[in-house]
């Protein structure tokens, strides 16, 4: 019985930490041996159904950790519906990859023993106290997440087994020798380069462009000057930083938030104490208790009662002995009772509890080792004005929804209620918006038809915790294509790029063909020449002149080869490979991070390729669409 009253010790810890060992195997595809019912699949693989149920657990607890890691990023990424339907999709790929596997194992016959299960729950630091498998705390932890040991031994049978056929194949993979010195080589070979940079500006200056030419190119590439459609826009936005927090905090508010929450500031006061329970909650069971708390005020041994006097079987054993516990965790009558008692060895008078009658030894105090409150003082202040701020931040996200929906035509009553200001734009393109404003699900709201087209004020937007906003369309210039007159300067610069690249490029082919013949008096006479030699690397920034170079054949004795290619900004580059340089190596070991490292992409590749090879083999029919439901 004292085990319920015990239930309560790191419960939310428990909790969580069991949901993510959970987490692991639903998540992997074993949840099907559970499930049941007559709901349309997610997905059926071969003869194993994966249920919706399923498939929707997994995707939520998926959800909940990339939240968790990615915060605000993440919730930008899933308000774009393409990007959600991606993500769901993903989650029910690798729940099929995982059922392929699972019948693979089957298939093979590979197997587990239930020693082994029960070796691997115990192993579970889920389920560890102090380093020790601690049984009350495994059976609480499943009685919390709705399952049986046996429902759970399956999942971790399921697990294991699956782990069997990948680890065969992830140890299978080896690297020889020679294969890794190859390796080392190819990656830390270096190239000793020069580059002569042909300037596109320079030849874009240089080209001469007529009014027919520009005339011409406006008239056959109307597409390329058309001025998307543009919005002037109004919006209230509301953020908790920006929410001032005017409250003062008293010191006896901050002393009582310390008082409650003292585990947050080191370990709050620990008790050890022994009991004895009688159970019952009648006048038999109280008169019981009397009897032996009088056969201990006559002398009697505290522990030798509890072996043969307790209903508390478990703790009997111990001689009436409990865990450590601090407040907050006990039924609060026996806490009260368990915390009035002063000295080691003092008993208390009975006291009754939910669960019976106990009588109660205190056995030692592990003192409270928080920080003073002084300490602490400041901290808890900031932190209470951050509440307080919260608050206010809801109560007036609260208001500015409540006025922007009765006042739908105009935002000057919504700001004044939240204490803020409307906010407007010039007109602009939705592809150009920034900020808040280019917020996936603001953008969505700015094209609905109440919006867009009746001029009202859109619902209340979260874009992310305490960050919310509300916008209106004020004006919409529709899409059209912009006379000659205001792009004909863009018109000139487009077609002087264009002349320009054409004698960039016709320079450096007639360049590069006199090098690779050994004559550079072309190069002489241009007025360009070739920067002082550099060495390469495979990871060096150049990256357009790393891919070109690492592509030429290497250079004989005195002799260069010669490519050609772009930087990022469009000039044109003549890149010169003047020699190439293998690192000096000695016998890599086996046992090498470089050696583990081809090994693990092989077995990756390998494990690729058999998932592939199962999905051909067998029938994989998806039934769900994966878009938010």
């Amino acid at each position: 019985m004292m085990e319920r009253l015990r239930e309560g010790v790191n419960s939310i810890a428990v909790k969580i930490i069991l949901s993510l060992i959970i987490f692991s195997f639903a998540f992997a595809g074993v949840g099907g041996y559970l499930a049941g019912g007559t709901e349309v699949p997610a997905a059926k693989v071969g003869d194993l159904e994966i249920s919706r149920s399923q498939f929707e657990q997994a995707y939520q607890n998926e959800r909940a950790q990339m939240q968790s890691q990615a915060g605000e990023f993440f919730s930008t990424l899933l308000s774009d519906p393409s990007y959600l339907a991606q993500f769901r999709r993903s989650v029910l790929d690798r729940m099929v990859d995982q059922s392929l596997l699972d019948q693979e194992a089957d298939r093979l016959g590979l197997r587990v023993s239930d020693l082994q299960i029960k070796q691997s729950i115990r192993e579970m630091q889920a389920f560890s106290s102090n380093g020790v498998f601690n049984n009350d705390l495994y059976l609480s932890a499943l009685r919390r997440n709705g399952l049986s040991p046996d429902q759970f031994a399956e999942y971790v049978r399921q697990d294991m087994v699956r782990e069997q056929l990948v680890n065969a194949l992830l140890n299978s993979e080896f690297a020889l020798e020679d294969e890794l010195e190859a390796l080392y080589k190819l990656e830390g070979q270096t190239r000793t380069v020069r580059t002569l940079t042909l300037p596109l500006a320079d030849f874009a200056d240089q080209a001469d462009i007529t009014a027919e030419q520009k005339a011409a190119y406006y008239e056959q590439n109307p597409g390329q000057f058309v001025r998307p459609e543009q919005y002037k826009l109004s919006y209230v936005e509301l953020t908790g930083a920006g929410v001032a927090d005017v409250a003062d905090i008293t010191d006896e508010e901050a002393k009582t938030y310390y008082e409650a929450n003292l585990a947050s500031y080191g370990t709050s006061e620990q008790r050890k104490v022994s009991h004895i329970m009688i159970q019952g909650d009648d006048s038999a069971a109280q008169d019981k208790a009397k009897e032996v708390l009088a056969e201990l005020n006559a002398g009697a041994d505290f522990a030798e009662l509890a072996k043969t006097r307790s209903d508390d079987t478990f703790s009997a054993e111990q001689g009436g002995q409990l865990d450590w516990f601090d407040k907050g965790v006990m039924d609060a009558a026996f806490e009260d009772a368990a915390f009035a008692l002063v000295n080691a060895g003092d008993v208390s008078d009975v006291v009754q509890s939910d669960f019976g009658f106990h009588i109660i030894q205190l056995d030692e105090v592990k003192p409270s080792d928080a920080k003073p409150f002084a300490e602490v003082r400041d901290e808890i202040i900031a932190r209470l004005k951050q509440q307080h701020a919260a608050e206010k931040f809801y109560a007036l996200s609260n208001e500015l929804a409540e006025k922007a929906f009765e006042m739908p035509d105009n935002l000057d009553e919504a700001a004044a209620s939240a204490n803020t200001n409307v906010t407007k734009t010039d007109f602009i393109a939705l592809n150009e918006l920034s900020g808040s404003l280019a917020n996936p699900t603001v953008v969505q709201a700015l094209q609905t038809p109440e919006v867009r087209e009746d001029g009202l004020n859109s619902d209340i937007i979260e874009i992310a915790p305490e960050h919310v906003i509300v916008v209106r369309v004020d004006e919409v210039r529709p899409e059209t294509v912009l006379p000659y007159e205001e792009v004909e300067a863009q018109v000139t610069t487009l077609l002087k790029r264009q002349e320009g690249e054409k004698a960039a490029n016709a320079l450096a082919d007639t360049l590069l063909a006199e090098l690779n013949d050994g004559n550079d008096a072309g190069v002489n006479a241009s007025g360009y020449v070739f920067s002082k030699a550099a060495e390469l690397a495979r990871m060096s920034p150049e990256r357009e002149v790393v891919e070109l170079v690492f592509t030429l054949p290497a250079p004989a004795k005195d002799a260069s080869e010669y490519g050609q290619t772009r930087s990022v900004n469009g000039d044109v580059l003549i890149v010169a490979l003047d020699s190439v340089k293998d690192p000096e190596t000695e016998s890599i070991s086996l046992e090498s991070q470089m050696a583990d490292r081809v090994a693990r992409s092989t077995a990756n590749a390998d494990l690729t390729a058999l998932i592939a090879q199962l999905k051909e083999n067998t029938e994989v029919t998806y039934s769900l669409e994966t878009a938010e439901q």
